[in-house]
């Protein structure tokens, strides 16, 4: 019986083959994991490509791959997004996109190398897990592993938050998921809640984003968000050409009565974007690839899709505390409802936001998961 060590190592990735084997590592990793979704191959190679996402045009990054006996046990990104480190007056950089198997010393020395590269570029601070921006996916799973996630909500192991630990990060902040459905619902709260509201803000117009003018719906929603978002934790404003590029993405799969914008004397001064959840679909091609049966297979369950999430609001400042939310997310559910979407999950909201968590809860939600943001100081 050999009592040799395993051998550890992990290196930048500069080739094309090594940045398929990064993209390519979650496939094998979590394939015994029943509620993990696979992304799309082809979309998570875009989205980390400097030429066609705009993310990347003022961003620093790097790549890793952990090995372990020959083989890849690992994987992590680093991020230095110069215009948030502006805006939030920090030396901070975002890790995203790790991945390791159960492995304490591996998960250790991912972040070790992660660290260094930051340090080296003169951060002070590393971030994440943020994939690779705030608009993108955040955060590790760390409560509600027995269901599968909504869309663009990510699924990670349950033993991460102990190795990400043992590693000398710390939690920065928790980002919850509540869910509402069919059954816990309180439509005679909520409709209660309108009447209320609509008699106080008689000219409010709750209207749904028009599909066909898109571009400049979604001009309109960057305008609010920038507002609605600025005093929020983790904020930096999104330029239009990040979010036209996110947005374009989005006007594949949105379902114009799930997307809202609302006017006050036709002042846009709230929106919300409910999305059908494709990760039903998604999740019948667990190799992430669209040929030769995967695209077959999406266009068959997409056809039974039960359930939204909504996946960004916003009410600009002046108008926050007049229950102009609570109406938002009536509408995406009663919507819903009436087209057989049957739940709906609000996410992600701060564990600090306790605003929106009461609307959560008002209207018949309960917490479903929780995902972590962890730091360390370098």
């Amino acid at each position: 019986m050999s009592t040799s060590k395993p051998l550890h190592g992990v290196r930048i990735v500069t080739e094309p083959s090594e940045m398929k084997a990064f993209l390519s590592f979650p496939y094998s990793h979590y394939k015994d994991d029943e509620n993990w979704i696979a992304p799309l191959y082809i979309q998570q190679r875009d989205l980390l490509d400097p030429k066609k996402n705009p993310y990347f045009e003022n961003v620093d990054h790097a790549f890793f791959t952990a090995e372990k006996d020959g083989e890849i046990a690992g994987r992590i990104a680093v991020f230095i997004n110069h215009d948030w480190n502006e805006y939030q007056k920090q030396q901070t950089g975002f890790f995203g996109f790790f991945e390791c198997v159960d492995d304490a010393f591996l998960t250790r020395l991912l972040f070790n190398v992660a660290k260094d590269w930051l340090k080296e570029r003169g951060m002070n601070k590393i971030l994440g897990p943020i994939n690779p921006g705030f608009m993108y996916e955040l955060g590790l799973l760390v409560e509600g592993h027995e269901t599968e996630p909504y869309i663009m909500m990510p699924w990670t192991k349950a033993y991460y938050d102990k190795h990400v630990k043992a590693a000398g990060l710390d939690k920065e902040i928790d980002l919850l998921a509540y869910v509402v459905d069919e059954k816990s619902v309180a439509l005679d709260r909520i409709n209660r809640a309108e009447q209320i509201v609509r008699h106080r803000l008689p000219n409010l117009v709750i209207r749904p984003v028009n599909i066909r003018n898109f571009k400049e719906e979604a001009r309109t929603i960057r305008k609010i968000f920038n507002q609605a978002w600025a005093t929020n934790w983790g904020f930096s404003p999104v330029s239009e050409a990040e979010f036209d590029h996110i947005a374009k993405d989005l006007k594949l799969i949105l379902d114009k009565d799930l997307a809202h914008i609302a006017e006050i004397d036709g002042k846009p001064i709230g929106f919300s974007v409910a999305l059908p959840d494709m990760n039903q679909a998604f999740k019948h091609v667990r190799d992430g690839k669209l040929m030769p049966f995967g695209l077959v297979k999406l266009l068959y369950h997409k056809r039974k899709i039960d359930r939204i999430r909504t996946a960004l609001m916003g009410v600009i400042p002046e108008y926050r505390g007049k229950g102009i939310d609570a109406l938002l997310h009536r509408e995406a559910i009663v919507k819903g409802l009436a087209k057989g979407y049957n739940a709906s999950e609000l996410s992600w909201l701060l564990e600090t936001n306790t605003e929106m968590i009461r609307v959560a809860e008002r209207i018949g939600g309960w917490k479903e998961k929780t995902y972590r943001i962890y730091s360390s100081e370098l």
